[in-house]
Parts: C-alpha cells; sequence; structure tokens
C-alpha cells in the first residue's frame, strides 16, 4: 500500500519551531513582518513616514502625517493581550498541527497556562481562522457530496431525512488528479434553494463541480459554475467511479486508492475549522 501524501506531509516540528518563534522578540517580528511585509503603513490614513518609540514594554510607530499612534498588535487579536506572544504563537502551532484537534485541557498544560486562559485562547483563534476563511471561494475542480452528524434514536427514521441527524454540505476543492486544495463544511438543509444560496456565496463561477444524482445539487449552477452530474445508484462500489476517483483512466488502481484516501484524510483533518489550508501558515490569524 502506498504512502498517504497527505498523512505525511511535512510539517513544522517543535523544534524548528521554537528556532524560529523561540522568543518573544522573534515573534514580534514574525507580527510586524506579516502586517507590514511592506513596511509601515498608518491604520487611520495610510500613511507610510513615521517615527518609532517604546512606552511600558511596547514598541509603538507615530505616523507622521496625522500623528496616530499605534503598534503592530492593534486591531488584531493580540490586542491588549495579556499573555506573552510566545504563548499566542504555541497555542497557533498546536492548533494547526494537531490532527485530531486539541483540547483546551490539553493545550493549558503547553504552555503553562490556567484553563480558562487555554479556552479563550483557543476560540479566538479558531474564531478568527473561521472569519479569515469565510470569504474564500473554492474554484477549478470541486467535489461535493451530502453528509450528516448524529445517531440513530428509538424511533426515528434512518437515513437520509432523519430527524436524528444533522445535515451539512461537504465540498471539496482537488487538482485536477484529485490531491486536495480546500475544505467547506456547511450546515445546511438539502433543498434547491439553500443549495443555491451556498453556492453564490462558497463557489466562484469558474469551478467544475463533480457530484453524485441527488436532485437538488444542481442548482450551482445559479452561481455560474459548471455541474458534472452522476447518478451512482449507491453503495461503496460509486466512490470508486472515475468521475469522483478525478485520476484519468489509464492511472494505476493504488493512484487511485491514493486520492481517495488522501481526500477523506483532508477533509477529517480539516472538519475542525470549517475550510482551511493544508500547509501550517501563521498568517492566517492576522489581518
Amino acid at each position: 500500500m502506498g504512502i498517504n501524501k497527505v498523512q505525511f506531509q511535512k510539517g513544522l516540528s517543535m523544534a524548528a519551531f521554537m528556532e524560529r518563534y523561540g522568543t518573544e522578540e522573534k515573534c514580534h517580528a514574525a507580527v510586524v513582518a506579516l502586517r507590514w511585509p511592506n513596511g509601515f503603513v498608518c491604520p487611520e490614513c495610510g500613511g507610510t513616514r513615521h517615527c518609532t518609540f517604546e512606552s511600558k514594554g511596547l514598541h509603538y510607530w507615530q505616523c507622521s502625517a496625522c500623528r496616530e499612534q499605534t503598534t503592530v498588535m492593534c486591531g488584531t487579536i493580540l490586542q491588549a493581550t495579556k499573555l506573552p506572544l510566545t504563548t499566542w504563537f504555541l497555542g497557533m502551532h498546536l492548533l494547526t498541527q494537531a490532527k485530531n484537534n486539541v483540547s483546551a485541557l490539553e493545550l493549558k498544560r503547553h504552555p503553562g497556562v490556567r484553563y480558562k486562559t487555554a479556552w479563550l485562547l483557543k476560540h479566538k483563534l479558531m474564531h478568527v481562522m473561521s472569519e479569515r476563511e469565510a470569504s474564500r471561494q473554492l474554484d477549478g475542480r470541486v467535489e461535493i457530496d451530502d453528509a450528516y452528524l448524529g445517531g440513530e434514536l428509538p424511533g426515528g427514521k434512518s437515513g437520509r431525512g432523519s430527524e436524528n441527524k444533522v445535515s451539512f454540505i461537504a465540498a471539496v476543492q482537488t487538482t485536477d488528479n484529485g490531491h486536495p486544495l480546500f475544505v467547506c463544511l456547511k450546515k445546511l438543509e438539502f433543498t434547491k434553494k439553500a443549495i443555491a444560496a451556498w453556492a453564490k456565496t462558497s463557489l466562484a463561477a469558474s469551478a467544475r463541480v463533480v457530484s453524485d444524482g441527488l436532485w437538488c445539487f444542481t442548482a450551482v449552477t445559479d452561481a455560474g459554475a459548471v455541474h458534472e452530474r452522476t447518478v451512482t445508484g449507491g453503495g461503496a462500489a460509486s466512490a470508486k467511479m472515475e468521475q469522483f476517483t478525478a485520476c484519468p483512466p489509464a492511472a494505476s488502481s493504488t493512484a487511485r486508492r491514493d486520492s481517495r484516501d488522501a481526500t477523506r484524510n483532508f477533509q477529517a483533518t480539516a472538519s475542525k475549522v470549517g475550510i482551511r489550508r493544508c500547509k501550517h501558515s501563521a498568517g492566517r490569524f492576522f489581518a
């Protein structure tokens, strides 16, 4: 069996992380580089001429045009924080590198903070990740399918339409040969109206949508996307159809299997943040 490239992708080791962000100065420099990659820009007037000074341990920039004073953390989730930047960066690293999520209880042990502090830090980071990705639209080849969360209760209806399950759409943007790039999970009812509304916000007009025969998926064309609908008939064999493996017919069975495994693993890994890029990037936390 071949190695799953998503599962074995190169990440950022703890040793490399500490070397890159192990001190307050390194973290501060990283935030400055991420927020103002081309030099200081005044958040009030947009001016670039400035002077700098330090007060009470904070580094300030003062705009020469409007005299506005600001720090690099103003307007971000780091504004007015009493935690060291090293604690924030460690929280970012642990949340983005863990495959099975990180509980607040576990998160508090690594930087050595109180549970309430870890809980707030985690939820702030997850919220800002969700906000940053909310405007992203899937483009290119996009696979969509209906999915459900919840167990079966006595007397409840089983399968699709069960009142005991929560329905949501799972959409994965892939390369032409099936490698996953982005995933979007959204709770909604499977009606044409709901799918059309979702498509207009989550799909680019140039997207090529691949789906099974669920009739409401035809509404993605309302967003201008091209729709390729395949009636599968259900069952495990439908997942092996060429339309959903995204590999050319001449590809080996191993390549097709790896492609399907990669998509499933990526969906599981990315589900906790709604939509998220595969690779590590601290830049998503700063506007």
